[in-house]
């Protein structure tokens, strides 16, 4: 049936240092908000019935032949077709080139032991719906502002996000999603520090 009105189907706040999943059908619509300003959600997606197909950041800078992102963007997979779409995002910096913290990064470089981390929140996450045996894929970082200098070193400040920014995608395909908002506290990442992110599941009356 035709999809006769927008509705909200579910809202899921993603505390800090925690992360959140969620099931997507085709056509239905993710807006991950930024509630508090200069919060970076790291976000993975899967083929719901495929769990061997993700979306891949180094597939989509061959595929959209850029390292940035903006509205009607296809999201690719590793096998090289969008699961998700970008149609509407209030900032329009973000990042697909690091991966995700993990216990290793804060542990080499900080000295901080069993800090939280990105990559064992998305895997927490995914887990949620039956996604047990896969690996972490590289993330988006959306809000993420890194930024190039003349000679391709990159340089992390602190996102440009506001309270109540937001990305919004359509879903191509069936799918899981899991978003986790950084845990960077020690670096410019976040503002120099960990706030929640929102996400909102939108589709319509079928």
């Amino acid at each position: 049936m035709v999809l006769t009105r927008e509705v909200i189907h579910e809202e899921i706040f993603i505390p800090p240092y925690e992360g959140r999943g969620a099931e997507l059908k085709a056509g239905d619509e993710l807006i991950i908000i930024d509630v508090e300003g200069k919060q970076v959600g790291d976000f993975v997606c899967f083929n719901k019935h495929d769990e061997d197909e993700h979306i891949s950041p180094v597939h989509m800078r061959a595929s959209l032949s850029s390292i940035r992102l903006k509205p009607g963007d296809g999201l690719y997979s590793n096998r090289r077709r969008p699961l998700m779409e970008l149609i509407e995002d209030t900032v329009g910096k973000h990042d697909f080139f690091f991966p995700a913290c993990d216990d290793h990064r804060y542990r080499v470089d900080f000295g901080k032991e069993n800090h939280p981390n990105c990559h064992d929140n998305l895997q927490q996450a995914i887990k949620t719906f039956g996604l047990n045996q896969v690996m972490v894929p590289d993330p988006i970082n959306w809000f993420m502002n890194n930024v190039l200098d003349e000679v391709g070193d990159y340089k992390i400040h602190e996102p440009l996000s506001k309270p109540g920014d937001y990305v919004r995608l359509r879903a191509v395909e069936d799918v899981v999603i899991a978003c986790s908002t950084c845990s960077q506290d020690m670096e410019a990442v976040n503002g120099w520090k960990v706030t929640p992110l929102k996400l909102q599941i939108l589709g319509g009356v079928r």
